[in-house]
């Protein structure tokens, strides 16, 4: 698979995560709720995910139950509190500061990695994770005029969507020393589909759920900004360091914003331009090969 591989799947997954607004978009004009969404989203993943395990998969169905732990953190801790937290964060501040706040998940990433995963922390990791966050900020048009909008608990709750989407990369990376990803993505999508439908209203909604429309769009939701962009991130992770996963992934604010101005004709300015500019910067830096810099560096050496 060589060292691109896992970069493109990384690559591949966020940009089906920027283009989640499409299905998401469409079910609200049906009539569900945002969290209603979430579960129909996390359902509807691990009934496709079930049948290609029966069928494809059988023997990756099975897990140790000591081991449920890990599907806890990634499914409950991850999933689960990530998008409770977001949307909590959208109802308190401005749709701006909420983006901003779920983009400092690399930041957690790069020190949870440093901490639990003993990954180094050097300085193409920080240079890489303040220019996505200045390229996500630049991206999603913070300004000034919001400021009045922030508020104590819109702050710890974006912090928290942040957090809780660092922790899939994290718990996902102990898992997947025991368990192929196949695995890993099901029974994270498992634990979170049962305790959604615990806490939501959507079987109430059975009426809605059998129309042509909601099948279409529920099933494709299901399908690509979830099982096969987090098939594709756990792959890709199974073989590259966790931060640098993380911060491979901050495209997927830019492929969102792409799908905004040639989907839905919204404004494309400079800011927005330069923020791009930005990541994707950011992104090749922490690729670099550094063979190069150390051949460099023997070289002088030797002279």
């Amino acid at each position: 698979m060589g060292k691109i591989g896992p970069i493109m799947m990384i690559a591949v997954s966020a940009t089906l995560w920027g283009i989640i607004a499409i299905f998401v978009r469409k079910l609200a004009l049906l009539g569900f709720t945002s969290m209603e969404i979430v579960t129909l989203r996390v359902v509807t993943a691990v009934l496709l995910l079930g049948i290609i395990g029966i069928t494809k998969y059988p023997g990756q169905m099975k897990i140790r139950f000591v081991d449920s732990k890990y599907f806890i953190g990634t499914g409950i801790f991850s999933i689960v509190l990530f998008n409770w937290c977001y949307f909590t964060a959208i109802n308190q501040m401005s749709l701006s500061f909420a983006v901003i706040l779920l983009y400092t998940a690399p930041t957690f990433v790069v020190v949870l990695s440093y901490l639990f995963l003993k990954e180094n922390m050097d300085s193409r990791k920080i240079i890489s994770v303040i220019g996505t966050l200045i390229g996500c900020a630049l991206i999603v048009g913070v300004s000034f005029n919001d400021s009045p909008t922030i508020n104590l608990v819109g702050i710890l709750t974006g912090l928290g969507a942040g957090f809780g989407y660092a922790l899939y990369t994290i718990f996902g990376k102990f898992a997947l020393v025991k368990y192929r990803p196949f695995t890993v993505t099901f029974y994270t999508f498992l634990v979170a589909a049962v305790t959604l439908l615990l806490f939501t209203d959507l079987i109430e909604k059975r009426s809605m759920l059998v129309s042509g429309e909601v099948i279409i769009y529920g099933v494709s939701l299901g399908l690509f900004p979830t099982v096969i962009a987090y098939l594709l991130y756990t792959k890709g992770l199974e073989k590259m360091e966790s931060s640098k996963a993380s911060i491979i992934a901050t495209v997927e604010p830019v492929a969102a914003t792409l799908l905004s101005v040639f989907l839905y004709k919204e404004n494309f300015g400079m800011l927005q331009f330069v923020g791009t500019v930005i990541i994707l910067l950011s992104v090749i830096l922490i690729n670099l090969p550094k063979q190069p810099i150390e051949l460099i560096k023997t070289g002088l050496q030797h002279k």
